[in-house]
């Protein structure tokens, strides 16, 4: 069988979609057409600047129009693609810019004047492309998407892509405290637009509202919505109203949250002004989510919500619970309502011990999978390649039950990792920053529940003799460093941090005092 690639699929979807409209963004309008028209404009640029199956194209971008343009136009061009989170630390962006090696970096205009500040560190970047300046002179002498868009530019020549070439390189977390890179292949996004668009109940025509960042899951849709023939409506931030008035003005039939959007639209005093009536589906992951809250969304949404697990290892969809499971009287619904569903098509999954032994029905165990979509490894890490995958299954870390229905509940993480709202923070990132700060003597990172975020970064520390310093201070310090999100929430202040008896920071014993008595510990 011969597997199309990114950009042949978007080809597909152009083709059939012809003048339907293919992309609102505020008072913006792109058919099928137009939308064809720009992404191969753009990929003749590129080639025409050198880029090609060897480079490497940063994005570092809000949700735009101009985003989905690039993505179709890097995936022609045979390049790999590297989204950024806006969310990150400075350190972390010159660091993955710089570790991937990328020779291209396309930048929204709001981001100019960061950019400005780390251009000096960045070793690689060659051609500096600016979206959003609306006419105004390219900023620092660097290129503008719309000058690219206006002036003559070479045709898109024919690129020969293999499926197993690198489409995207995704950075996530690992235990040296420093960013992975994920390398997913042409072939790794091909079947995980096709598990979605068998396993998230996509419609035909769908009305999808894009509020979550297109550089994390939610870009992941945008081709199941285009090859359905629906309209991606874009939104460049999360605000309750704009979303809500959103979904009542284009009549949207889907979108995707994570829980803590879902909380607060449960809490948010306006929403019954407004006709939801459209909304037929509404997918969630990203984070657990509680189930008193999930119970309070289907009460107030109806039967709308579809939940996906899955990692960047093996994008979105390693389990899925459907709309209906969610309601389905033939369980008990809370045990649904804890679940990750079951396990999608293409996916073979099992629970092991710590030596790799299948634990038995009902017991704990790591989440193993072996799936069409895995990455093809860690970029220049063959170390942690090694660990991640073995005898041909990814070991995913989260600690996981099935129940004898085949409901797969995620219970912990093997691994310190902390969700909050949606986005990753990495513990040891955090403690390393915090102990930086020169009256910092000890720290300790752990997840803490929050009943808006799903979990919160709580820091211990321990200061040395003498020194004095405020919880408020400590948290702008790491802020600074590691942006907002990984920034702790609350400081405690203790005598001494408890160790294991091999003098390691005892995470479990510290993380129990603030999980008593929660059902689940994630």
């Amino acid at each position: 069988m011969s597997l199309a690639t990114i950009g042949d699929l978007y080809d597909r979807a152009v083709l059939h979609g012809g003048a339907r409209t293919a992309i609102a963004d505020g008072a913006r309008r792109f058919s099928y057409a137009e939308l064809g028209a720009n992404a191969l404009k753009i990929a003749g640029a590129l080639q025409a600047l050198g880029v090609g199956r060897a480079q490497r194209v940063a994005f570092l971008m809000v949700n735009c129009a101009e985003y989905v343009f690039c993505e179709y136009a890097v995936a022609k061009t045979g390049a790999a693609r590297v989204p950024l989170a806006v969310l990150l630390g400075d350190d972390d962006l010159v660091y993955i810019l710089n570790f991937s090696r990328c020779d291209v970096l396309i930048y929204h205009a709001k981001f100019a004047d960061r950019l400005r500040q780390i251009r000096p560190q960045l070793d690689f970047i060659k051609t500096f492309i600016c979206v959003g300046a609306q006419g105004a002179p390219a900023v620092d002498g660097d290129l503008t998407l719309e000058a690219l868009l206006m002036q003559p530019t070479p045709p898109c020549a024919p690129c020969p892509i293999d499926p197993e070439d690198i489409a995207g390189i995704y950075f996530t977390g690992g235990t040296t405290g420093r960013p992975k890179g994920v390398m997913l292949s042409h072939r790794s996004w091909y079947y995980t637009y096709y598990a979605e668009m068998l396993e998230f109940g996509i419609a035909d025509g769908e009305a999808f509202v894009f509020v979550t960042p297109m550089t994390h899951a939610s870009g992941c849709l945008i081709l199941p919505v285009l090859l359905r023939q629906g309209c991606c409506i874009i939104l460049d931030r999360f605000d309750p109203d704009l979303l809500l008035d959103t979904i009542q003005k284009h009549r949207a039939t889907a979108t995707l949250l994570v829980p803590t959007m879902i909380y607060v639209l449960l809490d948010h005093a306006g929403r019954g002004a407004y006709d939801l009536s459209s909304l037929k589906n509404v997918l969630y992951g990203a984070s657990a989510i509680a189930p008193e809250r999930l119970k309070q969304a289907l009460a107030s949404f109806g039967p709308i919500f579809t939940q996906f697990f899955g990692q960047t290892e093996a994008p979105m969809v390693l389990t899925a619970l459907s709309r209906q499971a969610h309601v389905d009287a033939a369980f008990a619904q809370d045990d649904v309502l804890m679940s990750a569903g079951r396990t999608a098509y293409q996916v073979s999954l099992r629970l092991v011990d710590d030596d790799g032994r299948d634990v038995a029905r009902g017991d704990a165990g790591e989440v193993v999978v072996r799936s069409l979509n895995m990455m093809s490894g860690y970029l220049d890490n063959s170390e942690a390649t090694a660990a991640a995958i073995r005898d041909g299954w990814l070991y995913t870390g989260d600690i996981a039950r099935i129940s004898n229905q085949g409901l797969v509940t995620i219970i912990d993480r093997k691994k310190d990792m902390i969700v909050s709202g949606g986005l990753n923070v990495y513990p040891r990132e955090v403690e390393d920053a915090l102990f930086e700060h020169p009256a910092v003597k000890h720290a300790a990172v752990v997840g803490a529940p929050h009943e808006k975020w799903g979990e919160e970064v709580r820091a211990i520390v321990v200061l040395h003799d003498g020194a004095q310093v405020g919880a408020a201070e400590l948290i702008e310090f790491v802020k600074v460093r590691k942006g907002s999100v990984a920034a702790p929430k609350a400081i405690e202040f203790w005598e001494a941090i408890p160790l294991t008896n091999l003098g390691k920071i005892d995470k479990k014993a510290i993380r129990a005092r603030f999980w008593r008595g929660q059902e689940r510990m994630v």
